[in-house]
């Protein structure tokens, strides 16, 4: 019975995961008071969040407010944050984000959303030693 167990554990982690990869690759809209990026800081044991701001150009893309030149998404850009977050889990972060900030820098529920779901990929990394990467 346990192997039966751990082949359905499998096979439903590999559906999972498989449906996680597709909806990825969807369109979405962008927030326009910004983006976040959001990494794990092993030795401090918190996860963290960069808050910079943006604007939305006519095509939909996220700009530089001070350059108004669209923001690559390969990391060659560097901008200093607006803000910073850090929590010592998910729900931390998110407390300091959606329920203490005085003007919640995220406008959208579907950017929250997400990022409740990076905040808990984020602390699962950290609580295993893995490696974080945003999606």
């Amino acid at each position: 019975m346990k192997g039966l167990e751990s082949k359905t554990m499998s096979q439903t982690l590999t559906e999972a995961t498989a449906i996680d990869q597709e909806l990825s690759k969807r369109s979405i809209n962008l927030d326009r008071s910004g983006y976040f990026v959001i990494y794990v800081d092993a030795n401090e044991k918190l996860i963290c969040a960069k808050h910079y701001t943006n604007f939305i150009d006519e095509q939909g893309l996220a700009c530089d407010p001070a350059t108004g030149k669209p923001i690559p998404c390969d990391g060659t850009v560097s901008r200093l944050p607006t803000r910073l977050f850090s929590g010592r889990t998910a729900k931390e972060i998110c407390v300091q984000i959606f329920e203490q900030a005085t003007d919640c820098p995220a406008t959208q529920l579907d950017h929250a959303a997400y990022l409740g779901r990076e905040f808990q990929r984020a602390e699962a990394a950290m609580l295993t030693g893995q490696a974080y990467i945003q999606d």
